[in-house]
């Protein structure tokens, strides 16, 4: 059974969505997952329960030639990790995937993601000096899986980037988001596109989210303040606890943008986290990160005389780029609340006994429409 998205049961939304209204409506775009459910009752570390996984986006799909993509990074709240920021922050790109998991996984899907690399761009790595610094990013899934029992395995990583297709995107308590909760509900992984038409051309900015932050009453949908009008079955809240999730964004595009106009671009991703309510928690790692697709260049090899003098690229010109940012900011707003919608009620482990409950359509519906929405 198809799963309903935020614009199927009524929510509204500004601008226009690409066919998939996913990250992979961007051309070569493709998407990946490893999802572990396993086990039930007490916790048990080493045994489970398991509620964990794998996210995996390869914004050039499986290409065997490395093709790097332009990219930003902006910390809204540092409390989290994503690896090869620090290059990308440097030199304005990455090479390879981007992969997203629980906190205390990070080390293995590196391990995997580089071992990815280097078997899909051999002659990059065995015939030429590549190296390898894959994206990998987190966020906590403790409450509701056996984080540190550290079930995340090479094969599991590499498992999601595998399976990585362009289509459409599941949502919900899939990869590494199937352990995630958001505002205290269930939450996890959500996308959502825009269409941006510039010059006579179509173009697509999209979002990717695990989501995994928010303490209940600051939720906000569209303007309406649906956790203030719905306090209860909210654990964290209950037990006088502050938020401790954290969120990943991955904004991605097929225009041309130079790696500052990137970095400026990924700020905006937080605009579309605030507008469903969060001031960014303490406790909350919201990391965001930005790319293009386009000015696909190619990598010259360090072994050989192919270094160009200069490289001839494109760049939207910055009086145009307002209608990016518009169209981040939606995506994201509405990627966050697709993964509320579609995730499924899961217990905890830490606390025995509590829940994150999946979001009520029907009660939902009734306080938007207690507002004129």
């Amino acid at each position: 059974m198809t799963k309903p998205r935020a614009r199927d049961i009524g929510i509204p939304f500004d601008g226009t969505p690409g066919p998939l209204n996913a990250i992979t409506d961007i051309p070569g775009v493709e998407v990946g997952f490893t999802t572990l459910i396993e086990g039930g009752g007490p916790l048990e570390v080493g045994k489970g329960p398991i509620r964990t996984g794998v996210t995996a986006i390869l914004p050039r799909g499986k290409r065997r030639d490395p093709g790097p993509v332009w990219a930003g990074h902006f910390n809204l709240n540092g409390n989290g990790e994503m690896t090869g920021t620090h290059w990308i922050n440097e030199a304005g790109y990455f090479l390879g995937p981007i992969c997203i998991t629980n906190t205390h996984s990070v080390g293995m899907v590196h391990h995997a993601a580089t071992g990815w690399m280097i078997d899909t761009y051999e002659s990059h790595f065995k015939d030429d000096h590549g190296w390898a610094m894959p994206v990998v990013a987190e966020t906590y899934d403790g409450p509701a899986n056996d984080i540190c029992g550290r079930h995340i395995t090479e094969a599991h990583a590499l498992a999601a980037l595998n399976s990585a297709t362009s289509g459409p995107v599941a949502e919900g308590n899939v990869g590494g988001g199937t352990g995630m909760m958001t505002y205290e509900f269930k939450g996890g992984t959500g996308t959502s596109s825009r269409r941006v038409d510039l010059g006579g051309d179509s173009f697509t900015v999209a979002a990717l989210v695990q989501s995994n932050f928010g303490s209940r009453h600051s939720l906000m949908v569209r303007g309406v303040p649906v956790g203030k009008e719905w306090p209860e079955d909210a654990p964290l809240s209950e037990m006088g606890a502050q938020e401790q999730g954290s969120i990943i964004v991955t904004i991605g595009t097929d225009i041309p943008l130079l790696p500052n106009q990137l970095k400026r671009l990924a700020k905006r991703g937080a605009l579309g986290i605030g507008r469903t309510g969060s001031a960014g928690g303490h406790y909350s790692g919201d990391i965001i990160l930005a790319f293009s697709t386009g000015n696909d260049i190619g990598l010259p090899r360090m072994m050989a005389d192919e270094h160009p003098l200069f490289n001839t690229m494109q760049s939207l010109g910055d009086h145009y780029i307002e209608a990016v940012y518009e169209s981040a900011v939606d995506a994201v707003e509405e990627a966050i609340l697709n993964a509320l919608i579609a995730a499924e009620t899961t217990a905890m482990v830490k606390p025995a006994g509590k829940t994150w409950k999946a979001l009520d359509y029907a009660r939902l519906k009734r306080i938007m429409a207690s507002y004129n929405r």
